[in-house]
This record gives C-alpha cells, sequence and structure tokens, in this order.
C-alpha cells in the first residue's frame, strides 16, 4: 500500500501545471484536452496499470480475466473522476488563457514529443524514487542506530 501512496504522490507532485475560474464546462473540456495533449492521461494510465500489477502479486487466486476487466473498468472510469477531481485545483491557479497556451505548447513539435515520453519518464522516475527513498530510509535508520536509537 506504501507504495500505491507513493506512486500517487509523485504523480501528483510532479505535475506542474496547476488552473484559475473560467466557464465550468469549457474549462472542463479544455483540461481534457490538455491532459489528452500534454501525456497526462497516458501517465495516470501507467498508475493504475502498476496498481493492477501489485494488486495482481498480491491476490494471485483472483483469474486473469478479472484482472483484465477490472483494469480496463478502471481505465475508462477513473479518468473522468481524476479530471472531476482536478477540475477546482486546475481552476483556482491556473486562467482558461494560460491553459489555451499550455495546450498550443503541447502541440507545438517540442511539446508532443516531451508528451510521448512523459508516461515513460515518470515511469523511470517511479523507479528512481523508490531507489532514492529505500536509500534515505536506510540513511535515517543507520543515523538513528548511530545515536544510539
Amino acid at each position: 500500500m506504501k507504495k500505491i501512496f507513493f506512486i500517487l504522490a509523485l504523480i501528483f507532485s510532479t505535475a506542474s501545471l496547476s488552473f484559475g475560474q473560467d466557464n465550468n464546462a469549457l474549462y472542463k473540456d479544455k483540461l481534457k484536452e490538455m491532459m489528452q495533449v500534454s501525456g497526462s492521461i497516458e501517465s495516470y494510465k501507467v498508475v493504475i496499470v502498476q496498481m493492477m500489477k501489485m494488486f495482481k502479486e498480491q491476490k494471485t487466486e483472483v483469474p486473469v480475466e478479472v484482472w483484465t476487466q477490472l483494469e480496463q473498468s478502471f481505465l475508462e472510469a477513473s479518468q473522468v473522476e481524476l479530471v472531476d477531481m482536478l477540475l477546482p485545483i486546475y481552476q483556482k491557479h491556473i486562467s482558461l488563457d494560460d491553459l489555451k497556451a499550455i495546450i498550443a505548447f503541447y502541440q507545438s513539435p517540442a511539446g508532443k514529443r516531451f508528451s510521448q515520453k512523459t508516461p515513460v519518464i515518470m515511469q523511470e522516475s517511479m523507479q528512481a524514487g523508490q531507489q532514492w527513498g529505500a536509500k534515505l530510509a536506510e540513511q535515517i535508520l543507520d543515523k538513528l542506530k548511530e545515536k544510539g536509537y
């Protein structure tokens, strides 16, 4: 479970986009578009797939077909849920005009390349973050041991 929370925390902490207040329906449409063109949707899919993989390892008695159905259903439903959850956060920090400018960047050649690589970067970053976290935990425990705890 700690691994799941770490993965989610890493994703939300590395998301560099946030949003301001305008027409809700238009803003929501633009937010969905930005998430699609930026690679965020694909990145969130990576998290779901990783979570399913961890649960599969823990619940080996569950048939493969059940995992396949669950994964597909979560991949579809969670995107809508996520956009609804993120909408007020993004609206609070970024204007509609800024959101449109962000979309324009992601539609540029550099933005397209960046968005295509985002899921892979995120996946590799999660692995690096896990290694870093384990190393940090070990160092903290060593320091505590040195101090007699």
